[in-house]
């Protein structure tokens, strides 16, 4: 089977993983351009969520819970910080670790994200048409094996 451009791809149009892959990175690209009026990139709207929903969590958990690399996470905290959306606070007894939580500017900022997250889920939902999203989550839930 060939792509857009011509080139043999052969059985990875039919490998799961490679299709999964590449919907996602389609995914993604329209959930980046759904974000760039609030200039967030997806891992900052993830970062943004999980700080509002957990205030006060260590930067440790938030990064193990979203599957970010520490030095990766230390640094989108950084630009987080330096844009007044997250602030960091010394965790009392623990001179090392640091407790997060979203700043007025940020709550503002996710408040937004959160609305146009809405609008590409929505936009995402209608191309698999009635019912398509719960059957999606279903057989996603069970590649995840639950």
């Amino acid at each position: 089977m060939a792509d857009e451009a011509g080139v043999d791809l052969g059985e990875l149009p039919d490998a799961i993983g490679y299709v999964l892959r590449r919907v996602q990175l389609a995914i993604f690209d329209d959930f980046i351009r759904s974000l760039a009026s609030v200039d967030l990139r997806p891992s900052q709207f993830s970062a943004l969520v999980v700080i509002d929903r957990n205030p006060g969590l260590k930067q440790t958990q938030v990064s193990e819970a979203l599957g970010i690399k520490r030095a990766n996470f230390v640094a989108l905290v950084d630009e987080l910080e330096q844009r007044g959306l997250a602030r960091r606070r010394q965790v009392h007894g623990d001179r090392r670790s640091y407790a997060l939580e979203l700043t007025e500017a940020g709550q503002a900022c996710l408040r937004a994200a959160r609305a146009l997250q809405a609008k590409h889920e929505r936009r995402i939902a209608a191309r698999l048409g009635p019912g398509g999203r719960e059957a999606l989550f279903k057989f996603l839930q069970a590649l995840l094996g639950r």
